[in-house]
């Protein structure tokens, strides 16, 4: 299967970035990957939510998902594998942590993906998951896994990507894959 780029948001010290056009039936997978997002704000949540409504993007779809990390601290004084029950969310309209407690330093960015299964089918939920790795505030480089779904069967017609506080930098790219 080929991947089509459909297009790049570039942010410089953006509040959102915002992909309002092109989430349609033409292909059954997205995957939104990003690149050197930087909040502007010290230990700022990276975040994404979906919208259902084509016209006002409301960006408060239901969903319920799970957080997984991996964490090794710059220093060597501590590491460990994580559920993050405190990052999940249970049938909730909040916006998805990526990241968490990202640092705001020119060296504490953060990179990775998104993948969001079939959004234009009104039968099913909408799966997705994500993967990312950053480098956190307190000098901690982490890896995480969310997993989850859009808990409703109307289509997902737009993405939004921002951080919990402040402005970021980041550059985020569309592709489509069939």
């Amino acid at each position: 299967m080929a991947m089509t780029l459909i297009t790049t948001n570039t942010s410089s010290d953006d509040a959102t970035s915002d992909f309002t056009s092109s989430i349609d039936n033409t292909y059954k997978l997205y995957i939104f990957k990003f690149y050197d997002v930087n909040p502007a704000t010290d230990t700022a949540d990276f975040t994404f939510n979906g919208s259902d409504d084509a016209s006002s993007h409301s960006y408060d779809i239901i969903k319920t998902t799970t957080y997984f990390t991996f964490y090794h601290n710059e220093d060597d004084s501590n590491y460990n594998l994580a559920y993050q029950a405190a990052r999940d969310l249970a049938q909730s309209t909040a916006f998805q942590l990526l990241t968490d407690s990202q640092g705001s330093g020119g060296d504490e960015s953060s990179a990775g993906e998104l993948f969001l299964f079939n959004p234009s089918n009104t039968t099913y939920v909408k799966h997705f998951y994500a993967r990312d790795n950053a480098y956190y505030s307190g000098d901690i480089s982490r890896q995480n896994y969310i997993a989850g779904y859009f808990n409703t069967t109307a289509a997902i017609t737009a993405l939004q990507f921002k951080m919990s506080t402040g402005n970021m930098d980041a550059v985020i790219k569309m592709y489509g894959v069939g």
